[in-house]
């Protein structure tokens, strides 16, 4: 436990695994927008912005290979979370399950009584393997794309619905995992950009963590 000014604050992340959360954030916003004018011509507009369109390839598979990067960058540089992540997002328990309709009343602004969650609560949960199937799309059907001299021509012609749909629905866990963050978790983006988060947040948004925390506590006093 440290403080920050009169608040209490608790470690959350560590800087690999803080990293590679930008690092996915910001090549995602790239392929995204280098993509838009390759999609549809109603976006010719921001060829310029690339350089023309030979230019938005480029950026486009430069970003995709930045894409390619967090999961390593995760385990090379922060085992310790990769491990912990992985670990809580197999992990499925009564509280997990309670969690959802009790998540619809908070998220619509009613009074809700959820009950304590994980390091990452179920919602958490649900977002990571989303980003998970999402990004296989992307990656598989956009390497077929990008050397489909490899690939026989039925796969090839998969790899295109594949990479739409890939998109589609990232983009929406995108919106999604963004409005959470900024408007019904917003402490939460202390955690990730600091790396650490209020006791008070830690608390109520992770109780079985934050008494996991508190359970060591005493552990820790002893071998000091």
């Amino acid at each position: 436990m440290n403080k920050s000014g009169n608040q209490k604050t608790v470690k959350r992340f560590n800087l690999g695994f803080r990293i590679s959360h930008w690092v996915n954030a910001a090549a995602f916003f790239v392929l995204y927008i280098s993509a838009l004018p390759m999609y549809t011509e109603f976006f010719d507009w921001l060829y310029p912005v690339f350089g023309g369109p030979a230019g938005a390839r480029l950026v486009h598979r430069i970003a995709a290979v930045a894409f390619m990067l967090p999961l390593p960058i995760m385990i090379i540089f922060d085992w310790k979370g990769f491990s912990n992540w992985a670990k809580n997002i197999f992990s499925w328990k009564k509280h997990d399950l309670q969690f959802f309709p009790q998540f619809m009343k908070e998220f619509f602004g009613m009074k809700a009584k959820v009950p304590k969650q994980d390091f990452f609560n179920a919602g958490e949960k649900i977002n990571s393997w989303l980003m998970i199937i999402t990004t296989i799309m992307l990656i598989c059907s956009g390497l077929i794309m990008w050397f489909p001299q490899y690939f026989a021509y039925g796969i090839i012609m998969w790899a295109y619905p594949m990479h739409s749909i890939g998109l589609g629905l990232a983009a929406a866990v995108a919106i999604g995992h963004i409005y959470m963050s900024l408007v019904t978790a917003k402490p939460s983006m202390r955690g990730i950009i600091k790396g650490d988060v209020s006791e008070e947040y830690a608390k109520d948004h992770h109780g079985r963590w934050y008494d996991e925390l508190q359970a060591a506590e005493p552990k820790k006093k002893k071998h000091a």
